[in-house]
């Protein structure tokens, strides 16, 4: 069982917060702080009384946006000792997590906090810390598929079937579902990927090289170690002084050289039916 310690400044926020943490069966003991100064304190001790010791804490549950030191600024302090808590950030603002994965972070959940999606951050945080509980990942919440997408050549056509139609996104607490019909190109965000649609775009803590995977039979095909782009979205192809790269809407995005052949054969290909 886990022992864990929550950050956040405004109070009923803490205090729902430890509801749905001390509602959690797999939890020993959650502990409260409301500000940097307490959380840092509490976590100096747990790191003086090492893992095993009677004051240790396995999880932090950290606020990003706190006066004083922010959250991002307290996980960065921790980076410093060998063996630190898990942290898991719960915030309101979803703009912070690339940094937030960046600092090794377990997980992003977004306020208000489902408990459903706080059960999550507990599962993967007991699974690094070698506590599995057979609780299944969630899976990307999705809908079966319906059209047939433009796939590059030789892909299997009956895999685009059993490709999902649309991707979940998380903002504010309230899960939308964007069809991946629309999405033009995908970006690399350290763990996490951008989504790119007329509209705008959603961050989704998926790694490019699994959309990859998953979306081959889409028409997605790997241009860049950042981009993945849909091959019917693609306007122009671009080749001047020894680089390439390819128009997407308004967007200009370079080839990588291990990739530009690939693209220009699968390009022309297309366009010769």
């Amino acid at each position: 069982m886990l022992r864990v310690l929550a950050v956040d400044d405004e109070k009923p926020l803490l205090e729902e917060l430890l509801y749905l943490l001390r509602s959690d069966p797999r939890i020993r003991s959650a502990e409260g702080a409301s500000d940097a100064t307490g959380a840092l304190r509490r976590i100096t001790r747990a790191l003086e009384s090492g893992p095993d010791g009677p004051d240790a804490i396995d999880v932090v549950f950290l606020d990003i946006q706190m006066a004083g030191l922010t959250g991002l600024d307290i996980a960065r302090l921790l980076t410093g000792f060998a063996r630190p808590p898990l942290i898991v950030f719960v915030t309101a603002h979803e703009g912070f997590a690339v940094q937030a994965f960046d600092l090794k972070a377990v997980d992003y959940v977004l306020k208000p906090v489902r408990p459903e999606r706080l059960a999550e951050a507990v599962r993967r945080a007991r699974a690094l810390l070698g506590r599995p509980d057979g609780a299944r990942a969630e899976p990307d919440a999705a809908v079966p598929a319906r059209r047939t997408p433009v796939s590059p050549a030789g892909a299997d056509a009956g895999a685009a079937e059993r490709v999902p139609e649309q991707i979940a996104v998380e903002l504010g607490g309230v899960t939308r579902f964007v069809a991946i019909a629309d999405i033009a190109y995908v970006e690399a965000q350290g763990d996490y990927a951008r989504l790119h649609t007329d509209g705008g775009s959603h961050l989704v803590r998926i790694p490019l090289s699994t959309l990859e995977e998953r979306w081959a039979a889409r028409g997605f095909v790997r241009i860049h170690r950042r981009h993945l782009v849909a091959l019917g979205r693609i306007d122009e192809l671009r080749m001047d002084a020894g680089t390439t790269s390819v128009r997407v809407g308004s967007a200009e995005l370079q080839v990588s050289r291990r990739h530009a052949r690939d693209l220009r054969d699968l390009l022309m290909r297309q366009a010769t039916g």
